[in-house]
């Protein structure tokens, strides 16, 4: 039978998803963990290639067997074998057509920001820091120009391999917590939600948004940039630890 998965990780110590020689990843240790429940070994697809340092709370994977252990109590039985910064939430059965990339609707991504002139060390592996303040109104402004059907090649990392840079983003919103006078500084999320996305697309929106924030760019510029196609007009890739992959919708 085919199983689905539903997988929440804290990347902090792995190189991301996809299995690397010479490298720890969350998909060789989720195999590792289904060798050593099942007795033999047994390969896993992922829904979203993860990079390294990155965070799920909603990630998907699939595999093939044969078994007895109803699907209410496989997550506990798998989460025996894996470490504690790895946790299976979810399993269920699917059709043996699925698949977990192709069948997937929509994603959800959140990056956060911590924006403080000096950061809360509990979020050192969480979010980025970013000194200058930042003006959520002229983000969220600015954010509204990529929603919709684009060609996201100005937000586009070198390295991908992809046919085709359209994309649709359904949402792009951004929300600010203040963290406390003893805390101090705000912690800015923000959420995109599309049908796919470009190898490090969120990134590259998230750092072209922390410009806007503090006037490096301009609002309006924002939709010359995605008009551009030149990844060289758009902000800095921001690190990797502020991004989590929150959800995927089939």
């Amino acid at each position: 039978m085919k199983i689905l998965l539903t997988v929440s990780y804290d990347g902090t110590n792995y190189y991301g998803w996809q299995r690397q020689v010479g490298q720890i990843t969350i998909q060789e240790v989720l195999e590792e963990a289904l060798a050593g429940l099942f007795g033999r070994a047994i390969e896993v697809r992922g829904a979203s290639r993860t990079d390294s340092k990155v965070h799920a709370l909603g990630q998907r994977a699939i595999f093939s067997v044969e078994t007895t252990i109803p699907m209410g109590n496989l997550p506990l039985a798998i989460n025996n074998h894996l470490p504690k910064d790895i946790r299976i939430l979810k399993a269920q059965v699917v059709s043996d057509t699925f698949h977990p990339q192709y069948d997937a609707k929509n994603k959800t991504y959140r990056y956060q920001i911590y924006n403080a002139p000096i950061i809360n060390p509990v979020y050192n592996n969480y979010a980025w820091h970013v000194k200058p303040r930042l003006n959520i109104k002229e983000m969220q402004t600015a954010a509204n120009y990529l929603v919709g059907q684009h060609d996201f090649k100005a937000f586009c990392a070198t390295g991908g391999n992809t046919k085709t840079t359209i994309r649709r983003i359904n949402s792009i919103e951004i929300q600010g917590e203040i963290q406390g006078e003893i805390q101090g500084g705000e912690l800015i999320s923000i959420y995109v939600n599309g049908n796919g996305f470009l190898y490090n697309m969120v990134r590259i929106i998230a750092g072209t948004l922390a410009y806007v924030g503090y006037g490096k760019i301009q609002t309006h510029d924002m939709k010359e940039i995605l008009l551009s196609a030149d990844r060289t007009k758009a902000g800095i890739t921001a690190p990797p630890q502020g991004l989590s992959l929150m959800e995927i919708l089939y």
